[in-house]
């Protein structure tokens, strides 16, 4: 009997569930959503949004409440790792070491997963991942809010590249508000970003420009690090969401690369009337668990869902413990017959120690004495230890205050555009105030590249104003433009 699965992937507009059994698309169904209900892939009411996942289930009448989840995959990072060949056991904490040094945020905000990936001997690759904790653990508190149990869980970009049965491509998806570039190679996405696109939901024609652009920045950077094999022109590019609906402008975003540009197909047997472009994250989700008969399809698969939130396993003592107290039992009872053939001898030994009776007791007294004495030393300990603990907390939480300080200015100032000059940059808890300046007109399009750039890092980037500055002595000429961002970590 062929495998039966159901997906689940909420986007900022939509809810989308999918079953698939075996390679063919049994059933499928989508819920508008509200604006605001989901902004940027996270979901800003829960109440509400697990409501309407309940409502989608009721109407499409599918039973099953064990799902594949999807997250939106904005602000997470992914890196290909290399390192000496380890030992299983210390594999984690050595990930996990790399990762701080690789990985510009805290790691106590995300979470890390890894997939070991064939690699040469003497040598441990694997492919890295991170994403924001609050994003991954509201999705699924409204999940099990509304009764869903998602088993299995992945970021929508990984999803993507797992439809496509090439070992080197581009893939392009561009849904409202947000980009996905993903670059593959060798079977394993070398590149993905996942970009927010600033300013009021567009139509196609209008954002398709800074689609193109941010496409060529990619095939840029991933040349600029793999000279020895750039991107060319006979690798083919592959287009999902919005622009499939628009053949037209294919060309247009395969720009100076040239590259030939076509629909992302769907390796799943399709009814009359399903659209697999409006599900092409959910059909990913679906072929985590469904084997894939093409030779070049993503090696990359590893279960996104956090370790906290897996099913609890059997632990093999919950069986062996109550047969080890049966043989225990037993052992009681033979003890207990060995315990009286030993009760007679015992008592001829007792009157050998009788005389060190009285030796133990005088020396208890001097012990206790002793104690005594030790007792008012360590009630005048205790207010110094207590002074020093304080001190102590003081330090470290001043040492990681300075730590996440100077992380987030390198960060800002690293990103900095050249083009634009800091005015001020004051940090003060979570929150970071950055005014600058930009010399020409033409530069104003650097603010709002900086202010992308920013996001990767923040959780909130708000441009709270940029105003035009005019020159003193000649009013009628402007001596730069001048902006200020608020940036927030939580």
């Amino acid at each position: 009997m062929a495998r039966r699965v159901t997906t689940l992937f909420i986007r900022d507009d939509a809810i989308l569930l999918l079953v698939v059994e075996g390679k063919r698309i049994k059933q499928w169904a989508s819920l508008p959503l509200e604006p605001g209900l989901v902004s940027q892939g996270l979901i800003m009411d829960e109440a509400r949004v697990a409501d309407d996942v309940t409502k989608l289930f009721k109407l499409t009448k599918i039973g099953a409440r064990r799902v594949i989840a999807g997250l939106s995959g904005l602000n997470s990072l992914y890196r290909l790792l290399s390192l000496p060949e380890l030992p299983e056991a210390i594999l984690p904490e050595a990930v996990k070491q790399e990762a701080r040094r690789v990985i510009p945020v805290p790691l106590e905000e995300v979470y890390l997963l890894y997939q070991r990936l064939p690699a040469s001997p003497g040598e441990t690759r694997l492919f890295l991942a991170t994403f924001p904790r609050n994003a991954a653990d509201v999705l699924i508190r409204t999940l099990r809010r509304a009764r869903v149990e998602p088993y299995l869980m992945d970021l929508a970009p990984l999803a993507l590249c797992r439809t496509l049965d090439k070992p080197r491509a581009i893939i392009v998806n561009a849904r409202l508000d947000h980009l996905d570039v993903m670059v593959m190679e060798d079977r394993l996405p070398q590149l993905i970003r996942r970009l927010s696109l600033p300013g009021e939901v567009v139509p196609l024609a209008e954002r398709l420009p800074a689609i193109t652009e941010e496409v060529e920045r990619t095939v840029a950077f991933y040349n600029s690090s793999h000279k020895e094999k750039p991107l060319d022109s006979a690798v083919p590019m592959f287009v999902c969401g919005d622009p499939a609906q628009a053949p037209e402008s294919w060309q247009s975003l395969a720009g100076r690369l040239g590259s030939p540009v076509s629909m992302l197909p769907s390796p799943l047997e399709s009814p009359e009337g399903f659209d697999p472009n409006e599900f092409m994250v959910n059909i990913g989700l679906a072929l985590k668990e469904l084997p894939l008969e093409g030779a070049n399809y993503s090696l990359v698969n590893f279960n996104a869902l956090p370790e906290v939130y897996l099913p609890k396993r059997v632990r093999l003592s919950s069986i062996l413990i109550p047969a080890g107290l049966i043989i225990g039992a037993g052992i009681l009872v033979y003890m207990g017959f060995q315990v009286r053939n030993n009760m007679a001898q015992n008592e001829l030994l007792r009157s050998a120690l009788t005389p060190l009776d009285s030796q133990i007791t005088a020396e208890q007294k001097k012990i206790g004495a002793l104690q005594e004495q030790i007792k008012q030393v360590e009630a005048g300990v205790a207010p110094v230890q207590a002074r020093a603990k304080i001190f102590d907390d003081t330090f470290n939480e001043l040492e990681v205050g300075r730590e996440q300080m100077d992380a987030d200015l390198k960060y800002i100032v690293d990103k900095k555009p050249g083009v634009i000059d800091f005015t001020t940059v004051n940090h003060e808890g979570e929150s970071v105030t950055v005014s600058g300046v930009a010399p020409d007109e033409d530069d104003i399009d650097a603010i709002f590249r900086y202010a992308r750039d920013l996001r990767i890092k923040f959780a909130s980037v708000a441009i709270s104003r940029i105003w035009a500055e005019p020159d003193p002595d000649h009013p009628e000429q402007i001596m730069g433009y001048n902006f200020e961002f608020l940036l927030s970590r939580g």
